[in-house]
C-alpha cells in the first residue's frame, strides 16, 4: 500500500531562502527536488505522521509533496498547517495554510478548508487530522515553518 508521510520542521537563518532550507532540513526533505501537487490522497494510500521523514532515496531525486510553508522576517512569527482526511478505500483530501499568524489560526483555516473541500466533492466527512508548525524570528532574522506530505519515496530526475 502506498504511504504518504507527514513531516514538519522549522528554521531560522539570515535569509528567507536559507530559513526555508533549514526548515526543510529539520523535516529531512532538504535534499530532494520537491514537486508540489494539490490535495488529493489516492484511494489506496495510507497517511502517517512521522515528525522527521526517513531516508526517501538519493539526494537530488524528485519528491512529490503537498506543502504548507509559512515564512516571516523578524521580529515575527510564522505558522504552517496541514489537514488530512483519508477515507477507507476511497480518495481523501489534504488542505494546507500558512501565514504570519498563530498555530491556532492556521489550524482553524485548514479545518474549515478541508470541510469545504470535502463538501464540494460530495465526499462523506471524516474527522480530519491536523498538524501545525510555528517558528519565531528575532529582528534581523528570517524564519520558516513547513508541514510536508511526502508521497512515497523519491524518484530519479532523469530517466535511467
Amino acid at each position: 500500500m502506498p504511504r504518504i508521510r507527514i513531516a514538519w520542521g522549522s528554521g531560522v537563518a539570515p535569509t528567507e531562502m536559507a530559513a526555508y532550507d533549514a526548515a526543510l532540513a529539520d523535516a529531512n526533505v532538504h535534499n530532494y527536488n520537491l514537486i508540489r501537487v494539490s490535495s488529493v490522497i489516492p484511494a489506496d494510500a495510507t497517511v502517517s505522521p512521522v515528525d522527521t521523514a526517513p531516508d526517501l532515496g538519493p539526494a537530488g531525486n524528485t519528491l512529490t509533496v503537498v506543502e504548507a510553508r509559512g515564512q516571516t522576517a523578524g521580529p515575527g512569527q510564522a505558522s504552517a498547517g496541514l489537514a488530512w482526511a483519508p477515507r477507507d478505500g476511497a480518495p481523501g483530501l489534504f488542505y494546507e495554510a500558512a501565514d504570519e499568524t498563530t498555530p491556532d489560526d492556521v489550524a482553524d483555516r485548514v479545518t474549515t478548508g478541508i470541510t469545504a473541500g470535502m463538501d464540494v466533492r460530495d465526499w462523506d466527512g471524516v474527522e480530519p487530522s491536523v498538524r501545525t508548525e510555528t517558528v519565531t524570528a528575532d529582528a534581523g532574522e528570517h524564519a520558516a515553518a513547513v508541514v510536508i506530505a511526502a508521497y512515497g519515496d523519491s524518484d530519479p530526475v532523469f530517466d535511467q
